[in-house]
């Protein structure tokens, strides 16, 4: 594969040598492109001896191959690492004022830019936008990871790990499918409700499923952003994070990516109620022997609040088809009636597109590798089930979902 590896004026330059040699000892053909203020921190003969081409970043260097059309043409994948403030605001504003600039806005194939700059720039509105501007147009921009910046300072924007990186990028030469171009938006995990600065009530999630179901996402080329409540595993490579602790906090959340989203699947274990206040200090045992009384209250309903959102927007901004509200429905069963009745009752009181049903207990499901589901229409439709691993079951869900969205 024939890659191009720009990198930016920034002192996380120097990452970017590890990154071109994952590239090249996997067997790709990388072309460097630094900008003129990158060279300054690696110069361009490391470059060229760890990439074996020559390195520039000049429109006037071989002309007569005419660089700035030539690269972005034949590149099978084009990286940027690291992405500064500045060079996103230049391919943002799409100026071809160097040899980088002008070779993203030649590119054909994926473009993935991986941030890193102190947290404030990062932060600040006119990064956030031209980030979003970019992500609009089919670039993939990485979320930087958090950690020490230059000097003292510590806080998200910091170049992801080289591995990271890769990974991501390769990925994204894999994406293709029914999803492609879509946005998706997944709740993974079991929120965690504070009762005092130690203690929180929980669930047994491990947010596997929800993990599946965004590598599920990704494989079909959606962009998938998690809001990641509490999880035992790792989310995949090439997902934008948000992470959230509370069932306030993930309301909070998807509703906020709810315009940019064409399919939301709400798979996180929110939690239906939350104590009434959180106590200020540790709780303790009282020396008469008395139990402390814990006072609940309800938690919103993110799923219903997501669907009247939706539904009180009757044509999205982009232009786009109607989204896309999938639910999940973990069910045990009681006296009154077995599961499959108590997801088509949920169904029909939140209003989604389709409900997703698994029976759970303390021995299925949670944490475990396998699942089993049903998948539940509005239209009054049942799948047959679905049995194997949960990525197997992240297939059939997206699958059908996919299926919603070219209607």
């Amino acid at each position: 594969m024939r890659i191009v590896l720009g990198v930016g004026g920034g002192i996380a330059a120097y990452k970017a040598a590890s990154l071109l040699r994952l590239f090249t000892e996997s067997g790709h053909d990388v072309t460097v492109i630094p900008t003129e203020a990158a060279t300054r921190f690696v110069g361009t003969a490391t470059w060229e001896a760890l990439s074996g081409h020559p390195v520039s970043n000049s429109v006037w260097d071989d002309v007569d191959k005419v660089n700035h059309v030539r690269l972005g043409h034949e590149a099978d994948l084009i990286v940027v690492a690291p992405a500064t403030a500045d060079l996103l605001a230049r391919a943002a504003a799409g100026l071809a004022d160097d040899l980088l600039t002008g070779t993203l806005l030649m590119a054909r194939g994926p473009v993935v830019m991986a941030p890193a700059m102190h947290t404030e720039m990062w932060q600040h509105a006119a990064t956030r936008a031209n980030v979003e501007t970019l992500r609009s147009r089919g670039i993939i921009v990485i979320e930087p990871a958090s950690g020490r910046l230059t000097g003292v300072d510590s806080g998200p924007g910091r170049l992801p790990e080289p591995a990271d990186i890769h990974a991501a990028a390769l990925a994204a030469t894999r994406r293709g499918g029914a999803l492609q171009g879509k946005r998706v938006t997944i709740s993974v995990g079991g929120t965690r409700e504070a009762l005092d600065p130690v203690r929180f009530l929980g669930n047994r999630s491990s947010g596997k499923q929800g993990m599946a179901l965004a590598e599920a996402a990704l494989a079909q080329g959606a962009h998938v952003t998690l809001v990641l409540a509490h999880a035992e595993v790792a989310p995949p490579r090439g997902c934008d994070v948000v992470r959230v602790e509370s069932a306030l906090q993930l309301r909070d959340a998807v509703l906020a990516a709810l315009p940019a989203t064409d399919l939301l699947v709400m798979a996180a274990a929110v939690a239906d109620f939350r104590p009434a206040e959180m106590v200020a200090t540790k709780i303790k045992k009282n020396d008469d022997g008395t139990d402390p009384v814990l006072t609940l209250v309800r938690n919103p309903d993110v799923l219903r609040e997501a669907v009247l959102a939706r539904d009180a927007v009757p044509a999205r901004e982009d232009g786009a088809g109607p989204l896309v509200i999938a639910g999940f429905a973990a069910e045990t069963g009681d006296a009154t009636a077995d599961p499959l009745t108590h997801a088509r009752a949920k169904l029909a009181r939140k209003g989604c597109d389709f409900l997703v049903l698994n029976v759970v207990g303390s021995d299925l499901v949670f944490g475990e590798d396998s699942n089993e589901v049903t998948i539940l229409g509005a239209d009054g439709s049942e799948s047959a089930p679905v049995r194997g691993t949960k990525r197997a079951v992240a297939d059939a869900v997206i699958g059908h979902a996919a299926g919603l969205l070219a209607r």
